[in-house]
């Protein structure tokens, strides 16, 4: 593994556990979550030694850094629509019906390297790696990072809920004009704004709405789980709607279709747009 940066306790440091110690010692590396999963993974070095989250630092010890092994990349020629590019990040435009990483080889991950301009800054990765997760059957804006640093600052954005997500959807039957849905998913907090955009009538599903979602938490499904629960399900959905309401059709109607927040390195205000899929606009045709 490669070394990424070394640490010199200062002597006469008071007593302390590792997992505590290090946080924020080091650059690539800041949050404490990130840097349990480095040592937990074997990542972190204690005077050559692989150290663990118990050990006990005195003062005097040399801490190390190192990079974590990636297993062997896999490039697919998948051709992706990349909406914005610098030396830190990336937006790309995710199509339906494939998934960001897992075990599979068609990934948006393995088509990252191939489709994207290798950063020229000095911490850059080998390759990129997405900073979130869209569903299989969602389509949308995909944040992705470029540099090790570019992760570390874009996953504290979102941590903090510095990043705008605005998503659209097609929903089933009567629903009101906007509101707020605060239900919890898995005993955590959730919670999204929604404000239909356009209606039009339907007798097989007591109306259609074209509707904006801007989710306040990140939880899984959360756009999906309360929809459904407000009782207006997202068009196509196949696990969370009514089964008189199931039809495969032309997939899942939800579609991340804004990210704004402030670039952590050029602090410039990035406000990252993706039309909506044409199988929304042959339901709602666009307005001039």
């Amino acid at each position: 593994m490669k070394k990424l940066e070394s640490h010199i306790v200062p002597e006469k440091t008071e007593e302390q556990r590792l997992s505590d110690y290090v946080v924020g010692i080091f650059e690539t590396i800041t949050s404490k979550k990130g840097m349990k999963k480095a040592i937990t993974s074997g990542r972190v070095k204690i005077n050559g030694e692989v150290g663990h989250t118990a050990n006990y630092i005195r003062g005097g010890e040399c801490i190390e850094l190192f990079e974590s092994k990636l297993k062997k990349t896999v490039k697919i020629n998948l051709n992706l629509n990349v909406v914005y590019e610098d030396e830190y990040l990336a937006i790309v435009h995710k199509p339906a019906g494939i998934v960001v990483s897992g075990n599979k080889k068609r990934t948006i991950l393995n088509a990252l390297s191939s489709n994207l301009n290798q950063s020229s800054i000095i911490d850059k990765l080998p390759r990129p790696e997405p900073i979130h997760r869209l569903d299989h059957p969602t389509s949308g804006a995909l944040l992705i990072g470029k540099t090790r640093k570019a992760v570390t600052a874009l996953n504290l954005l979102f941590e903090h809920r510095k990043i705008e997500k605005t998503y659209h959807a097609i929903t089933i039957g009567k629903m009101k004009k906007k509101g707020t849905i605060e239900s919890a998913i898995k005993e955590k907090g959730a919670a999204t704004h929604f404000q239909v955009i356009d209606k039009i009538k339907s007798d097989k599903y007591n109306g259609l709405n074209l509707v904006e979602l801007k989710p306040i938490t990140g939880r899984r499904h959360q756009l999906r789980i309360h929809m459904s629960e407000l009782g207006n399900q997202i068009l196509g959905d196949m696990e969370y709607g009514k089964e008189k309401f199931k039809s495969k059709g032309s997939g899942l109607f939800l579609h991340a279709s804004s990210l704004k927040f402030t670039h952590p390195f050029e602090e410039k205000e990035l406000d990252i747009k993706i039309e909506l899929p044409q199988k929304f606009t042959k339901i709602f045709p666009e307005k001039e």
